[in-house]
């Protein structure tokens, strides 16, 4: 690494069949791999795609060359949700409150990963994509619709109540939905909101919310991005 040369914080979260590496300060950048090797790796790649996703928002994110500027700061064991493909476990640094400027910050960000998924979404409209090694993959509407779905689970998990309406136009839906996540991030980071569900059960963290709704938006438009004709 060049003297000089800032450090990128990065957490590993490990399963059994899986690893996610995940950038601290920026939500969104997230990628698996086999092991930790694999995911540091995969992270480091993808920092040019990231800053491509996010650079509407201009809130100063500069791609890495390699991934000899990132620091691990935290190690997770994972969980069948890691294994499954989705990162399940939240870093310690979710847990610090989200002060105004950075509420801004990160609605800015959830905002441009969403410009992303739809940008991928409208230029792949009317092809059909590419099917994976075993003929598998979720057609366009159907990630949409899957898309929607995570995103009114996040929202319980947060401790907003959201329900879809089945039968909406996808567009008003998704807009609904957006507007749901930003009224209900400002209310989670202004302490509006419980702590627990009615059982008992934590719910997440304002900052693990953008964590998981950036990350999952982000995946998907790439998903799209490499499977289009």
């Amino acid at each position: 690494m060049s003297p000089g040369l800032a450090r990128i914080r990065i957490y590993i979260e490990t399963g059994s069949k899986r690893s996610f590496a995940g950038a601290v300060e920026w939500p969104g950048w997230c990628r698996s791999g086999r092991d930790e090797a694999a995911a540091i790796r995969t992270l480091a790649e993808y920092g040019s795609r990231y800053a491509r996703a996010i650079g509407e928002a201009r809130v100063g994110f500069e791609p890495p060359a390699d991934s000899s500027v990132f620091s691990v700061v935290e190690r997770l064991k994972g969980n069948a949700t890691t294994d499954f493909g989705s990162p399940g476990i939240p870093p310690a640094a979710d847990a610090k409150p989200i002060k105004a400027a950075e509420l801004e910050r990160s609605a800015a960000i959830l905002r441009v990963c969403w410009r992303t998924f739809d940008r991928a979404v409208g230029e792949t409209k009317g092809s059909a994509l590419r099917k994976g090694p075993r003929g598998g993959g979720r057609e366009l509407e159907e990630i949409v619709c899957h898309v929607l779905e995570a995103d009114e689970a996040y929202l319980a998990k947060l401790g907003w109540a959201f329900t879809r309406k089945e039968k909406s136009n996808p567009d008003a839906e998704i807009r609904r939905m957006r507007g749901a996540i930003l009224e209900a991030l400002t209310a989670a980071a202004e302490g509006k909101l419980p702590a627990r569900g009615p059982r008992g059960g934590l719910h997440w963290t304002a900052r693990y919310f953008v964590r998981r709704v950036a990350w999952h938006a982000l995946d998907h438009a790439w998903e799209i991005e490499d499977r289009s004709a």
